[in-house]
């Protein structure tokens, strides 16, 4: 289990092109995967920070239009 926890830490780091793994890389790894998300559920990585979560009805919302649909009030010229 540690091997696969390293493993996952260690792609984290590479995601976020960090040359060190730290405990936020430890924490998106165990959080991330189902597996070992369901044996630490009740651990807290001490500087893991927490899961970043945005809500749908905050995300910007997906149109088909090109830079015409982009401000309506103004028209392009």
């Amino acid at each position: 289990m540690r091997m696969q926890v390293l493993e996952l830490a260690g792609n984290a780091m590479r995601d976020n092109k960090k040359t060190r793994v730290v405990p936020r890389h430890i924490q998106l790894a165990v959080r991330n995967d189902e597996e070992l998300k369901e044996v630490a559920r009740a651990v807290t990585i001490a500087s893991g920070g927490v899961m970043p979560n945005i809500h749908n009805l905050l995300l910007p919302k997906k149109t088909g239009g090109g830079a015409s649909n982009r401000y309506p009030c103004f028209p392009m010229a």
